[in-house]
């Protein structure tokens, strides 16, 4: 009798286990294992193109630049960009000339974004690279350009951004930023004329971007 029931139990067990794997494959049945890298995470990407304005050694500056990201999870983007500049022809007494400073700089992109889903939000991207600068005087006669020195740095500009979700894949983006290089000096005969300081400060900036959001 004793040997009857412990069959008829482990019987009983064995049938539930049964039941049991079968309801908990009927349950995943369809449903992928969810991954941190797989293809069920949410995710994106943009391209987008600045225009900003800027005070740069002393004179009006123009900026353009643009940058490619991809967007995790909705809430961060990572990727690279640029931005390029030039101030204000004005006439330098010492070389007797008209000159103006160009130049550019680029890098990572890394983009915070806060609240994505909302039609007005905040992003706070920050660029860190590196740049160049040219200290440019002008010929008036024939209208010719020379490079009187040029030099490089490193720089880190944070950003914040006011965003706003024109449509599912296009925003529209008014930023303020600040641009930290390192020491560096572009001189004109014996005289340093651009340094850091020259280029260093705010630009107001708007940005379009263009992606999958």
């Amino acid at each position: 009798m004793k040997k009857i029931f412990i069959t008829i139990l482990i019987l009983t067990a064995y049938m539930a286990g049964s039941f049991a794997q079968e309801g908990e494959f009927q349950y995943y049945k369809g449903r992928e294992i969810k991954t941190l890298l797989g293809k069920d995470r949410p995710g994106g990407g943009y391209g987008s193109f600045t225009m900003g304005y800027s005070y740069i050694d002393g004179q009006n500056a123009v900026l353009m630049g643009g940058r490619l990201a991809w967007i995790a999870s909705h809430h961060v983007g990572i990727g690279f960009g640029g931005t390029g500049f030039i101030n204000e022809l004005h006439y330098e007494p010492s070389l007797d000339r008209n000159v103006f400073l160009t130049g550019g700089y680029g890098g990572l992109y890394i983009e915070p974004i806060l609240f994505p889903r909302l039609p007005v939000h905040m992003a706070f991207p920050i660029l860190i690279g590196a740049g160049g600068v040219s200290y440019i005087s002008n010929e008036n006669e024939e209208n010719r350009n020379f490079v009187e020195d040029s030099g490089a740095f490193l720089l880190a500009e944070p950003a914040a951004e006011i965003e706003l979700n024109l449509t599912k894949n296009f925003r529209l983006a008014f930023g303020i930023t600040y641009r930290f290089p390192t020491p560096f000096k572009v001189s004109s005969g014996d005289s340093p004329v651009v340094k850091a300081e020259s280029i260093k400060g705010f630009s107001g900036t708007v940005t379009l971007k263009i992606g999958k959001f």
